[in-house]
């Protein structure tokens, strides 16, 4: 997949982050070197409690952590999203030997602009209508995040964006799912997920398929990937293109946080 970025989207890219959050989060303080987010109706929503660095702070991983430490105290978690790719990937190694994780993402937009796409054996569903897959999801990703009421706060924020919610069924039951929020003109493919027993059957590819004819007239649409892994290769095959890349580093709760 080529990875060249288009900078003439990256800065809407990273206002369309900046607006989820403005979205979700009643605290949008700025320090030095970006802002500090803070849903505090949502405290176990990691990715709306955050400190976000956008620009190269010339800080050290220690320095870092210090901050997240001041700004997110009293949760159980850390995170330090980074908007400058360059900026991050030296400091990798030090967050690692630290205990935090690190995931480099690459924001896409969809750019084919068709409106007769075709999907087939996708229906729209009930938010809590996938609640099982959700679970599976996120036992299989991030077992850290099922406690402490997650999932309840991630519906509540999921409603305030407008989430609708496409699934693939097998004999009557959802066997994968895909979630789509709007806001304006702009519009995100937030989920994608198969059950590991139906990979391979082209049910990821039709769900996103689905997704993107539900929202193909949004002037921006969006997909977020791990720069890392395959699925980014998928998205570009059905038309989306790479338009920023971002780093995030996360210190997760331990057993019994």
């Amino acid at each position: 997949m080529a990875g060249e970025l288009d900078p003439s989207v990256e800065g809407r890219a990273r206002a369309w982050r900046t607006a989820a959050l403005a979205a979700a989060c009643d605290v949008m303080e700025p320090w030095e070197h970006g802002t500090i987010a803070r849903a505090t109706r949502y405290p176990n929503y990691f990715d709306f409690n955050l400190v976000r660095v956008e620009d190269d702070p010339g800080m050290s991983v220690e320095e870092l952590a210090a901050v997240a430490d001041d700004a997110l105290a009293g949760l159980v978690h850390r995170r330090i999203d980074f908007d400058v790719i360059e900026a991050a990937e030296p400091l990798r190694a030090g967050f690692d030997a630290l205990g935090w994780k690190s995931m480099r993402l690459v924001w896409m937009r969809y750019e084919e602009r068709a409106s007769g796409i075709a999907y087939t054996e996708v229906d729209e569903v009930p938010y809590d209508a996938v609640h099982e897959l959700r679970l599976s999801w996120y036992r299989e990703d991030h077992p850290d995040q099922i406690a402490g009421g997650y999932h309840d706060q991630a519906r509540e924020v999921a409603m305030l964006r407008g989430a609708r919610v496409l699934a693939a069924h097998e004999a009557g039951r959802p066997v994968g799912f895909a979630q789509i929020e709007r806001a304006g003109e702009g519009a995100e493919i937030t989920a994608v997920y198969v059950h590991p027993e139906h990979r391979g059957e082209g049910r990821g590819t039709a769900l996103t398929i689905a997704a993107i004819a539900s929202a193909w007239d949004a002037r921006d649409l969006w997909i977020v990937a791990d720069d890392e892994d395959r699925p980014k290769e998928l998205y570009w095959r059905l038309g989306f293109r790479p338009a920023w890349r971002s780093m995030e580093f996360t210190r997760w709760p331990g057993p019994g946080d």
